[in-house]
């Protein structure tokens, strides 16, 4: 199976770039973060405080986290729930950066990730795919953009969604979840030894997809 991991903080646009590619490539797509936001949902739905480590795990006996494809969009069912739209709030954000830095909670999740992996051509994006997750795909891209740009995506992107928020606070939460994901002593968030970097900073979407579209093509 042909494996590519695409990794980089919050708001660089992997997900969006990995679908685009996966289509045109005929891959699965899998948004590992989306998992990750999906457990911190479901430790808010009980109350918790996602930074809580033995709150967090106990959580993880009495929940299902799934990936389904529906009609080629990839769903996040939670407890047979379709939580797809609820995960993209703010809070979930915090909640996945939170829980993600939870031992038992990567463990959860790691073997569901590889067996997509090894089952299906596949692109998978997130925070340590290249380093922990899939250390032998084919190809590994590393996408990075200012903060200042990826607040602003982040901002635009809940705006069209009509979800209040102002800029600077996007701008500091985008802060806030790039040290903790760098900082974390579980697979922190760094490029792989053999990944290239790509900065999407002032590039358009069909400019970084044809970019990495040319990555993949000298490399698998």
């Amino acid at each position: 199976m042909i494996n590519i991991a695409i990794d980089g903080p919050a708001g660089a646009g992997k997900s969006t770039i990995a679908k685009s590619l996966a289509h045109s490539l005929g891959y699965i797509y899998v948004d590992t973060g989306a998992l990750y936001r999906a457990v911190g949902l479901n430790a808010l739905r009980f109350g918790y405080d996602t930074k809580d480590e033995k709150l967090v795990t106990s959580t993880l006996s009495k929940i299902k986290v799934e990936l389904k494809f529906i009609n080629g969009v990839q769903k996040i069912y939670l407890n047979n729930e379709d939580v797809s739209e609820d995960i993209r709030t703010p809070q979930a954000s915090m909640a996945a950066s939170n829980v993600s830095a939870i031992a038992s909670v990567r463990e959860y999740l790691f073997d569901l990730q590889q067996n997509i992996a090894d089952k299906n051509n596949c692109i998978m994006d997130g925070r340590d795919i290249g380093t922990v997750v899939l250390p032998n795909a084919q190809v590994k891209i590393f996408l990075t953009a200012s903060v200042e740009e990826r607040a602003n995506r982040r901002y635009k992107e809940l705006m069209e969604k009509n979800i209040e928020i102002d800029y600077n606070s996007v701008l500091e939460e985008m802060e806030q979840r790039d040290f903790q994901d760098s900082n974390r002593e579980i697979a922190p968030l760094k490029p792989a030894d053999d990944a290239i970097i790509v900065d999407t900073t002032n590039k358009s979407l069909p400019q970084v997809i044809n970019d990495i579209k040319n990555i993949v093509e000298e490399r698998v």
